[in-house]
């Protein structure tokens, strides 16, 4: 699946004074990834390096890009809750908090910590690697990296259970709405909410089921990659699961996720990247899967397949990232149209010659440590 948004202006809904430019969140999906989540070292001065690096992200990236502008190279930037207190204050997105661990009988979705999440993609995993590489020679002293994942497309867009990923993600104009905050937050307009999961497969396990078995156990044929028939699909079948429906609507995630492994080691895995316009929607799939629908009806694919990062984060627009600057001052999407509320309850006026953007200012205090 491709979409062609690598540079959608947002405000679902309603058109802002001036739109937020996106993060590349709805860019095509690539042959390589790297997955980097990293803490925040404590101590001002380390603040004081993120804030500043916030703001020249974009510049990194077109360095890199430039070495070859066909590779599709992209990054996107993610803040955890404590992390974003830390660097910004208040207010905080409104539906951002740290990942809820979830346990129902074996089955545990782990939380795991993560300050910084930097998703990058590209044609080329060389590319990938630079991106990485010049990020934590500028960040280095000031995080500690947590967990890092090289992914790689397997064939035909399959993961390493043999089964394609990403079927039913949003296409076209559908990606926007799915996955940017619109005026139900106007603050952080253009943003997105973002949970990532690293599972480690039981492959030999899997192997031994018998493909019917499997195709039960997924909801879709294997080689066809068609959806079963609801006659004949299990209501616990993952795609079932993980289908959420509200108002007579199907409510839908962007998912961009890469099989890793280390063949020698016997690892063989899938790293879950999904992003929402709110973490509702995602927290819902996983309470299906690992509780059950009803409670007890969980996701057979759970018995071989375990989940040991855990993280949440927020994806806050290209132009909040441009605008942070070390005066503890954040220039935000500007409100919606029409509503004098949300600029007056979230935006403050910026004085003249402060340096802001002039579309609103956050002067939230940020703690010391």
């Amino acid at each position: 699946m491709e979409t062609d948004h690598t540079d959608a202006r947002i405000s679902p809904g309603a058109a802002p004074r001036s739109p937020a430019l996106a993060q590349a969140v709805a860019a095509p999906l690539t042959r390589a990834a790297i997955f980097l989540v990293v803490t925040l070292n404590p101590g001002s001065e380390n603040r004081a390096i993120l804030r500043s690096f916030c703001g020249d992200l974009a510049a990194l990236v077109r360095a890199v890009e430039f070495r070859d502008l066909e590779g599709g190279l992209s990054c996107v930037m993610g803040f955890g809750a404590n992390a974003w207190d830390r660097l910004f204050g208040a207010p905080r997105p409104a539906e951002l908090h740290p990942f809820r661990e979830i346990r129902s009988g074996a089955r545990h979705a782990v939380s795991t910590p993560g300050d910084l999440l930097f998703h990058i993609r590209a044609k080329r995993m060389d590319l990938c690697f630079e991106l990485a590489t010049q990020i934590m020679a500028r960040i280095g002293d000031a995080v500690s990296p947590v967990d890092e994942v090289h992914g790689f497309r397997y064939f035909d867009d399959r993961d390493l259970l043999g089964f394609v990923d990403g079927t039913e993600n949003p296409r076209g104009e559908a990606v926007i709405d799915a996955v940017m905050v619109g005026q139900e937050d106007a603050a952080f307009a253009g943003g997105s909410y973002v949970i990532v999961q690293k599972y480690l497969h039981d492959i030999n396990g899997w192997n031994a089921l018998s493909t019917e078995v499997q195709e039960r156990i997924i909801g879709r044929t294997k080689l066809s990659d068609i959806e079963l028939d609801d006659f004949v699909k299990p209501t616990s079948a993952h795609s079932a699961l993980t289908t959420i429906v509200e108002d007579g609507k199907e409510i839908k995630i962007l998912r961009d996720n890469m099989p890793f492994g280390r063949a020698g080691h016997g690892e063989f895995g899938t790293y879950f990247i999904g992003y929402s316009r709110s973490p509702r929607t995602i927290e819902q799939m996983l309470e299906n899967m690992f509780v059950g629908r009803p409670p007890g009806n969980y996701d057979r694919l759970l018995d071989f397949s375990r989940a040991v990062t855990g993280s949440m984060f927020f994806a806050p627009s290209a132009t909040f990232l441009e605008a942070v600057s070390d005066d503890r001052s954040v220039a935000l999407a500007a409100p919606l149209a029409g509503d004098p509320a949300a600029a007056a309850g979230c935006l403050s006026t910026p004085r003249r010659g402060d340096g802001s953007l002039g579309i609103g200012s956050l002067k939230g205090e940020i703690p010391h440590e």
